[in-house]
């Protein structure tokens, strides 16, 4: 056979094309409609109502947030869980926590975090691998659980209505680009003064100047960030409720209370280089230099559904992370294994499992989200309720409707409490992280908009 594409190849490529006349008729439905919508395949919403058996605080849950053009999803599903320890402390109708407060810190953080990675690899060759990951994208807005805990944690949250959103909050990527430009910059002056002949005493000195920059840059995008404020509501009885003076520490201690130390990640990814009932950590994945790391607890898909159920059913919802491209029905809030029926529909079928689809490349974590319901026949989940952040105007009203299996294929992290492990699992907790490479899909970050 040649290695070309010859007159003759391509005759019996047009051949077999015309040998099924269904295609035609594929051809048409596609040219006018699409992919996705000549093959959606209805019967998976009708038979997947938006009913479920478990609903987190009976289904009132607070208004739907909208991330807008940004790619904060992991920062706006994390507040959304702890949003409702103040709604039922101080029984509120909804209410919104600042995300664009997490947004300032986490890319002062990122761009310490940035500076030091690249202090800390100045031997490593330029065009190598690893300095061309730092550089690929090193403030963008995606993030991980544990480095959303290294942020509450040290910086606290505070209401939206007292951080509220800017223009660069919800379209963040002209505002990216430039502290971009500038990381880069800082690297290649770091790289050259060490080169030079610069100690590290110097060169970190350096690096605070270049911070300053950062800092001034943020604040003019997002606001200046306050270090007190007050916090006022009215609740659903017309109570009214004043805290005066009042930090952002001390505001999640006294509001929501939740020791993040206690909820953990699970994933689930089935590829031979990660086995089951161990830890993994990612190099060069996180933000707060000296937070809590990036740490995973790798284990079978039916056991990390179990974990989500325990603590739906206790009433509390559920962080997690998955590829939400993939089989999705935004329109219809759909995210389902028979969303499309592509077989039927262009005579294309997709064959790769999901440990094949993470070693191959095909499938990553993109989007985080919320878990609020589960439904389950016979004890076993056959739906579940899902929070998205893209506004009332997506999905069914902002919910999304997650099927099972598709739950199995295409979820890769939940975070649950420690105290529903087995303890076998909280044993597996408790080994030290295997370390992966930092460009393992496992280090891929939530940022889908």
């Amino acid at each position: 056979m040649s290695i070309e594409l010859t007159p003759s190849a391509l005759v019996s490529l047009r051949e077999s094309f015309h040998a099924d006349p269904v295609n035609r008729t594929r051809m048409h439905a596609v040219m006018k409609s699409g992919t996705d919508d000549a093959c959606e395949n209805v019967r998976e919403q009708v038979e997947n109502p938006m009913v479920f058996s478990i609903e987190v605080n009976a289904g009132k849950t607070g208004k739907i947030t909208d991330q807008k053009s940004s790619g904060r999803c992991w920062l706006f599903a994390a507040l959304n869980t702890l949003r409702l320890e103040v709604m039922r402390k101080l029984n509120l109708k909804t209410f919104e926590l600042s995300q664009s407060w997490m947004m300032f810190w986490d890319k002062i953080e990122k761009s310490n975090y940035f500076l030091e990675s690249i202090l800390d690899t100045l031997n490593e060759p330029t065009d190598g691998r690893l300095i061309a990951h730092l550089l690929r994208d090193p403030v963008q807005d995606g993030g991980q659980w544990d480095m959303f805990c290294a942020l509450a944690e040290k910086y606290g949250v505070v209401p939206k209505d007292i951080y509220p959103e800017t223009f660069h909050s919800s379209k963040s990527g002209p505002m990216n680009g430039l502290i971009t430009a500038k990381l880069r910059e800082f690297a290649h002056t770091l790289r050259e003064a060490h080169a030079a002949g610069e100690d590290i005493t110097s060169l970190r000195a350096r690096k605070d100047g270049f911070l300053e920059e950062i800092y001034r840059l943020l604040c003019l995008c997002l606001g200046e960030p306050p270090e007190r404020f007050d916090f006022e509501a009215r609740n659903k009885d017309k109570e009214f409720h004043r805290d005066l003076n009042i930090t952002p520490r001390e505001f999640y201690e006294k509001y929501i209370g939740r020791v993040l130390d206690d909820y953990i990640s699970v994933i689930n990814a089935p590829t031979a280089d990660k086995p089951y009932y161990k830890t993994f950590t990612v190099q060069y994945l996180g933000s707060v230099k000296g937070g809590r790391p990036v740490k995973y607890l790798n284990l079978p898909a039916d056991e990390q559904k179990a974990l989500a159920i325990a603590q739906l059913s206790d009433d509390e919802p559920v962080w997690f992370g998955c590829d939400v491209g993939k089989m999705l029905n935004r329109k219809n809030g759909i995210m389902g294994m028979h969303t499309y029926d592509y077989e039927a529909g262009l005579g294309f079928r997709l064959a790769l499992d999901k440990a094949q689809r993470l070693d191959y490349g095909q499938s990553l974590m993109t989007h985080a989200m919320v878990l609020l319901g589960v439904n389950l026949v016979d004890g076993k989940p056959n739906r579940w309720k899902v929070e998205n952040s893209w506004s009332e105007e997506s999905g069914q009203k902002g919910y999304y409707l997650m099927t099972d299996d598709w739950f199995s294929e295409y979820n890769y992290q939940v975070v649950v409490n420690k105290k529903y492990l087995t303890p076998a699992q909280l044993d597996a907790w408790s080994l030290d992280p295997i370390e992966l490479v930092p460009w393992d899909p496992m280090g891929s970050l939530a940022m889908m908009k």
